[in-house]
């Protein structure tokens, strides 16, 4: 293993970004259309045809970052969401969730419209809009109708999640999908400048960091009922699904913070006052629960223990409410529930501390992004090939060689340098 380089360093971050880039140049681009989205470790591509939504719209990131930062063409980036319009997206309005894509055809393997995948549609849209590529800027004002139009439950203010591929909506609730919208939105203002979009953020915020906090003890629970009320079993026994793990997340927790402190930064004066220590709440706590003494890294997800029972719904407040507090019930007696180690959990969290120690001044944080980093640098950083990672074993022990199939693009731990560059306050070149 080389020696860490010191990642508080512009110079630093750009070479890791460029080390990772260089593991999907040579191979990611689909002469017939869109990115090749399954990897092994040393980047043989081992599925060919299959097309998930995530990975094709996290892909137009990734070209959009190595045209900001490095100069690349915006040819790529355009491919890129070329394939989400006109692969993706179906006639009804939606965009297909899976494809089977051979020959420059696409057949529809999953039709599901998920509010998940139309928040990295935006996304993709806005750092395409950035990089100068036609029609990127009218593919946000549209995919921002489309949420609203098909998902927006403002009773709540917040996102459904799931529709049939008619626009039946489903009754499942997640604040994962509202995450990554307010994600979304945050990239959607400074792209555009229009408010609209800074202001859904923030109600997108305060709805899941203050009133369904105030359900789970001050933190982020993931599933929800149709109104809004916690289902503390959703998928309590089953690992399979990556986009709606049981328990609280760390990563979720570290992300969220990450945004709070983005949102708090782009809305000034503006920013209600419990942005920060929200942000900070939910950055301990993940890393209290979370953190591997023994081995290292940050755990999965860690849920409540038999004496926690969760406070009444009574605690309720408007979507656009004041300050509920960081607990409305006795702490939790937190128990580990999946000590395997995600690469995107400790990207995220890194990217977070840097936003911390930046904000507060407050050295633990920039204590905490290099213990990560040297954790990261170790065992999920490939030296040889490029990328890291996806998924190791609590020992740290390596469990597959596919080190990127569908979802995982590396969008995460690029993006952090990003996050962790931004947090710097250093610019980009000009273009």
């Amino acid at each position: 293993m080389s020696i860490v380089p010191d990642m508080r360093q512009p110079e630093a971050l750009w070479a890791h970004m460029r080390h990772t880039l260089a593991f999907y140049a040579p191979r990611v681009m689909d002469a017939t259309g869109g990115c090749f989205q399954f990897f092994k470790d040393d980047g043989t591509v081992y599925d060919r045809r299959t097309r998930h939504l995530v990975s094709s719209t996290r892909f137009v990131f990734n070209h959009a970052l190595a045209w900001r930062w490095f100069g690349a063409s915006t040819a790529d980036v355009a491919h890129a969401l070329a394939f989400v319009n006109e692969a993706h997206a179906q006639p009804q309005g939606g965009y297909a969730w899976v494809l089977d894509w051979h020959d420059g055809k696409a057949q529809v393997t999953d039709g599901t419209n998920h509010c998940y995948g139309l928040a990295f549609v935006l996304l993709a849209n806005a750092h395409a809009a950035e990089a100068g590529v036609a029609g990127a800027k009218q593919g946000i004002a549209a995919t921002f109708e489309l949420m609203e139009q098909r998902f927006w439950e403002a009773a709540h203010g917040l996102y459904a999640d799931e529709a049939t591929p008619d626009w039946q909506l489903g009754s499942y609730r997640g604040q994962n999908a509202n995450m990554h919208a307010c994600e979304a939105m945050l990239a959607a203002h400074a792209t555009t400048g229009d408010a609209r979009y800074l202001d859904r953020a923030l109600t997108l915020a305060t709805s899941i960091a203050q009133r369904q906090a105030a359900l789970a003890d001050g933190l982020v629970w993931e599933h929800y009922n149709s109104d809004w009320t916690p289902d503390w079993d959703y998928n309590r026994d089953d690992k399979t699904n990556i986009f709606r793990p049981w328990g609280f997340q760390t990563g979720h927790l570290t992300e969220w913070a990450k945004l709070l402190l983005m949102l708090e930064r782009r809305l000034g004066t503006a920013a209600p006052d419990w942005l920060v220590p929200t942000a900070k709440h939910f950055f301990d706590t993940a890393m209290k629960h979370g953190w591997d003494a023994t081995h290292g890294g940050l755990v999965y997800g860690f849920a409540p223990g038999d004496s926690w029972s969760p406070p009444p719904a009574s605690t309720q407040s408007s979507p656009r409410g004041g300050h509920v507090g960081l607990g409305s019930g006795p702490a939790p007696d937190m128990e580990v529930c999946d000590a395997d180690k995600y690469f995107w959990v400790q990207a995220e969290s890194l990217a977070a501390a840097a936003w911390l120690a930046v904000r507060t001044g407050d050295d633990t944080y920039w204590q905490w992004y290099d213990r990560l980093w040297a954790y990261a640098w170790q065992h999920f950083v490939d030296h040889q090939h490029g990328a890291w990672y996806r998924i190791l074993a609590p020992d740290n022990r390596k469990v597959t060689d596919e080190k990127s199939p569908a979802g995982k693009t590396d969008y995460h731990t690029m993006g952090a340098c990003q996050d962790v560059l931004a947090a710097l306050g250093v610019p980009a070149p000009a273009r």
